[in-house]
């Protein structure tokens, strides 16, 4: 088989030889491209990576999640993903409701005390076991606001109706294969302020030609060693489900960054992937007797003869 991700081992290697460093929303600073594209043949095998262990399990149950136009972390947290946490526990601990140890600034706090980041631990499964629990607690500080799951499938319109953009999509690619209007954005300026986080990835487009889909995705803010490997499985994904749901094969995945970015508590990992041999790409298992994305949960998504590398752990800036 063939190896797939060397487009994404290029893009590392770019931001560390040519990238301009940049002050960035968090305090940590990056290393920076602007205007990136890889593009990744779906035919050749699954794009994920093999020079580190990338958890297939957090992709595949945070689409889920995106598809069922859900936006709290109750459903993320029963299957075991954390991805999204540190934005509804920075909601918690902000509030007037929090009652613990002073937790300002923890993502910095962190890295500069040990002393501290047990504290934060200890807050941490505190809060996630509270969202799992108590259902009112949940409702208030587990959703996230109108992010990718309301975006793709709750868009609210002036008038207070509601716009599924996924479903039209599907529509549009079974009854208008040729259109070029076959997007789906998430990024509203009207909802911006009140997200949790921004969308990263923004607008994507599909592209039938000869049986197979394609897709494009246009991401305004990519963090290249921790985020963009579980933008590219997943998207790769997305698109398979939805080739699935249409009758067609996965053709391309295109993926098109804004600013491309490496922070400054990343570079050593990059370096260490770069030095590391890419193996053969796996394969995507989806169950057979499966086709519409409703009918899909985690157990019937699979990755078959995936060999990775040991993981490289990294800090999350928030």
């Amino acid at each position: 088989m063939a190896i797939v991700e060397t487009p994404y081992l290029n893009l590392l290697q770019d931001i560390l030889q040519k990238g301009h460093e940049k002050s960035d929303r968090t305090g940590t600073g990056t290393r920076s491209l602007f205007g990136y594209q890889m593009r990744f043949n779906l035919q050749e095998g699954f794009p994920l990576l093999t020079t580190k262990k990338v958890a297939f399990g957090l992709i595949k149950s945070e689409l889920l999640w995106f598809l069922r136009g859900d936006t709290n972390i109750r459903f993320l947290l029963k299957h075991n993903n954390h991805i999204w946490d540190e934005w509804a526990f920075k909601n918690w601990v902000s509030s007037s409701a929090y009652q613990g140890p002073d937790m300002t600034d923890f993502g910095q706090r962190r890295l500069q005390d040990p002393d501290f980041n047990q504290i934060y631990l200890q807050q941490k499964k505190k809060f996630c076991k509270l969202i799992l629990t108590d259902s009112t607690f949940a409702e208030k500080f587990g959703n996230l606001g109108d992010v990718y799951g309301a975006q793709w499938r709750h868009w609210q319109t002036r008038d207070g109706q509601f716009i599924d953009q996924i479903q039209n999509v599907i529509d549009g690619i079974k009854k208008t294969p040729d259109s070029r209007r076959l997007i789906v954005t998430a990024w509203n300026p009207e909802d911006v302020p009140q997200s949790a986080l921004p969308p990263c990835h923004t607008l994507f487009q599909f592209y039938v030609n000869r049986g197979r889909l394609s897709c494009q995705l246009y991401q305004r803010s990519a963090d290249a060693f921790l985020g963009v490997p579980f933008n590219i499985a997943s998207y790769a994904l997305l698109t398979s489900l939805i080739a699935r749901e249409t009758g067609l094969v996965p053709g391309e995945f295109v993926h098109t960054l804004g600013d491309a970015h490496l922070y400054l508590n990343h570079l050593t990992q990059a370096q260490e992937q770069l030095s590391r041999k890419p193996q053969a790409a796996p394969q995507l298992w989806l169950n057979p007797a499966k086709k519409h994305l409703a009918d899909f949960d985690v157990a019937d998504i699979k990755v078959i003869d995936y060999h990775p590398a040991a993981a490289i752990k990294a800090p999350v800036a928030v």
